[in-house]
């Protein structure tokens, strides 16, 4: 097959499809494996709803690529599934890590060996806060509320949206409103876990959290800017029509799309050590060794 004798279109489709494929590879891989070692389901199975993030979003990103010149209605709806999807998987990861920490998500009682430890803020939410606190039980009540806003935000933001798209009612003004509204509401989640992070960074050691922490907002987070900034450059003309096969009103969508496939292979491989299945596999192998042995 002579690869030349593709069009931008057919190539595009072609690279797309396959970085889709890897993605679903790696992941359904890994989804497997722990599927295997189902050690212990509080944690596994939040970190299967991870792990299945990956997935959904380079499908509905690659529905977008194939449905360009067709209808919408089903990526919007696709889309508004990621969205939400995205809220669970911030809600589940901030419920991984109270698992590892041997915490109640719903008591927010601090260990004694915890409390004190302080807390530094920086710019801007030392508008809204001291400069320096302290690890409290009001401290940390105050941290997960503001992780859970997006948890909520999200969801109702991304309804809104689209239901005022369907009715027509969606001027550019209202567009920056929820953007600026998603902006915030992302910013001071990032913020919150990484001052979570920070303070209970001795006792998530042994969890690999950086790893987990780039894994999951490196998803939700980074492609959601990229979005923005993809916008502006098109808005700004800085992206032009002429460089793809497509009118201007989709080539910002199209990028995005193709990105977020290709994207999604680089995420769906850093799973795999940042959700590795091997912590959990322990008492099984022990087993299946011993059984060995007896024979």
């Amino acid at each position: 097959m002579d690869i030349s004798s593709f069009n931008r279109e057919e190539l595009t489709l072609l690279g797309a499809g396959a970085c889709t494929m890897l993605a679903l590879h790696f992941s359904s891989q890994l989804a497997s494996q722990h599927l295997y070692y189902w050690k212990k389901p509080n944690e596994q199975r939040a970190i299967m709803i991870i792990i299945l993030l990956a997935p959904i979003y380079t499908i509905n990103a690659f529905v977008g690529v194939l449905d360009l010149k067709e209808s919408n209605s089903f990526f919007v709806l696709l889309d508004l599934v990621k969205e939400c999807y995205e809220a669970l998987v911030i809600a589940k990861f901030l419920e991984l890590l109270y698992s590892y920490l041997n915490l109640s998500i719903s008591e927010n009682i601090v260990p004694d060996e915890i409390k004190g430890r302080e807390i530094h803020h920086s710019f801007p939410m030392t508008l809204f806060q001291p400069r320096t606190t302290h690890m409290n039980q009001q401290t940390l009540k105050l941290m997960k509320n503001w992780i859970w806003q997006f948890v909520v935000i999200r969801p109702v933001c991304s309804f809104l949206m689209i239901g005022l798209q369907l009715l027509k009612m969606y001027p550019n003004w209202v567009s920056l409103t929820f953007t600026v509204i998603l902006n915030v509401s992302i910013f001071v989640a990032i913020y919150s876990l990484v001052v979570f992070y920070r303070v209970f960074a001795k006792e998530l050691e042994p969890h690999k959290p950086l790893a987990k922490f780039l894994s999951v907002t490196g998803i939700v987070f980074f492609c959601f800017w990229q979005g923005v900034i993809l916008d502006i450059l098109v808005k700004t003309g800085v992206i032009k029509s002429h460089h793809f096969w497509m009118e201007v009103e989709h080539v910002e969508l199209a990028i995005h799309n193709v990105l977020i496939c290709v994207e999604m292979v680089l995420f769906s491989v850093f799973q795999q050590y940042a959700f590795h299945f091997e912590p959990y596999s322990g008492d099984v192998q022990t087993m299946l060794q011993k059984g060995k042995k007896n024979e």
